[in-house]
């Protein structure tokens, strides 16, 4: 039975969320960043990124989250955030050029996490957990939902349905050509209709925000320890999610570049790969793997493809066929020496929506020595490495929709 609750959300009004409302931070370069801070005063970049108001680039730890605080609280008392005056849940609908994506907004419960009601496919890098739980302690709300995905349920569907023959409470485009809906559920019939519908579904599986999970859940932790009166409603106990139906949830892959090769030449390199792997050189033929257990490699300036000797690897367990994991038992650990993934600092991760040509690209600029490709998971892939118990390594799956900072915001 999944805990599903509406909130008070903090939100944009109507009439300047387009310019309120923005991706994640990371994904700027730059000058696109630089660019939105110069010209929009309204952006949410300007929250994030305090250090701007005061032409101060480098801020950074408790110092910058502090700041965040501030920004947050004067776009409050400048009339940019509104909060709703009783709880609701959310409707929210984006679509791309090519898929469009419907789900709703709410808060999920730390005590599903902890009771595996809500499942993580993934591992997470420590580092990462710990920073964004001091984020969220020193900031008290947080922008971005969790995605969580359930076997598509007709009555959720039918609800959502209802809403979206209304006007929604936003409508825009932005520069991506994304276009965006979202819908407030307050009438307190609907209310308890989706509420009670998701004390129906068993299994909550996290498609993306493993690490805003985890982190929410770590806060909960510490604050309910330093709250003598804690009785397990208080906000800091859930934590914003994006339910969406798994129908609806686009799959990619994450490749891998590596910043050294362990001490070994790339002609070195390649002998030792050869006890794992049939290697087949694609000189500046750009190759993506189109099987499981395949990969691309990109080293010394050219693509390789490999094709892994079963006769050299024993297949375990699910999770032991996942090209992730076999990537990392076979080359990453073994001849690279990465030992633990979740903090190595010589692997970086990238996701592939393109052609694949980054894999050249990012090692071509000097910064690594050698990348890897391979294919993306399936929905049916993550139920069953969740059903088995395991994890996948981590960044072994980059899932859309990718939802837009700020257009809820959820406070404790």
């Amino acid at each position: 039975m999944a805990i599903v609750k509406p909130f008070k959300a903090v939100r944009p009004t109507r009439d300047k969320v387009a310019l309120v409302s923005s991706k994640s931070y990371d994904i700027y370069s730059s000058n696109e960043l630089e660019a939105k801070l110069s010209y929009n005063p309204f952006t949410f970049l300007h929250v994030i990124n305090p250090g701007f108001k005061y032409h101060k680039k480098e801020v950074s730890g408790e110092q910058r989250f502090k700041l965040v605080h501030n920004r947050y609280l004067e776009f409050k008392e400048e009339g940019i955030f509104t909060q709703e005056e009783k709880p609701a849940f959310y409707i929210y609908q984006k679509t791309t050029q090519t898929k469009s994506f419907c789900g709703i907004i709410a808060a999920s419960s730390v005590e599903d996490y902890h009771n595996d009601v809500i499942k993580k496919h993934e591992g997470t890098l420590q580092s990462r957990e710990l920073l964004f739980e001091n984020y969220l302690k020193n900031t008290g709300f947080n922008a971005e939902p969790v995605l969580l995905t359930y076997a598509d349920n007709d009555e959720i569907t039918n609800i959502i349905n209802k809403y979206k023959d209304q006007r929604a409470e936003y409508e825009f485009s932005t520069s991506d050509k994304d276009f965006h809906l979202l819908w407030v559920v307050t009438d307190e019939e609907d209310v308890q209709k989706i509420t009670n519908a998701f004390k129906q579904v068993d299994t909550l599986y996290i498609a993306d925000g493993h690490h805003r999970s985890t982190s929410s859940c770590l806060l909960a932790q510490n604050l309910a320890k330093e709250n003598p009166n804690h009785t397990g409603e208080e906000d800091y106990n859930f934590f914003m999610s994006y339910y969406l139906p798994e129908s609806q949830l686009s799959i990619y892959e994450f490749n891998r570049f590596i910043k050294d090769l362990n001490g070994l030449t790339p002609d070195e390199f390649l002998i030792e790969l050869d006890a794992f792997y049939r290697i087949e050189k694609r000189g500046q033929e750009l190759f993506k793997p189109k099987q499981k257990h395949c990969f691309s490699m990109y080293l010394n300036g050219e693509f390789y493809a490999l094709y892994l000797r079963k006769t050299a690897y024993e297949f375990t367990d699910i999770l032991s066929s996942l090209d992730s994991e076999i990537l990392y038992q076979t080359v990453l650990k073994p001849i690279l020496g990465i030992n633990d993934i979740r903090n190595a600092s010589k692997i970086m991760y990238s996701q592939d929506k393109s052609d694949g040509l980054e894999l050249k690209t990012k090692v071509d600029s000097g910064d690594f020595k050698v990348s890897f490709g391979m294919l993306p998971v399936s929905v049916n892939d993550i139920k069953e490495i969740v059903g088995n118990g395991l994890m996948m390594p981590p960044k072994t799956t980059y899932i859309e929709p990718k939802l837009r900072s700020a257009l809820t915001i959820y406070e404790f």
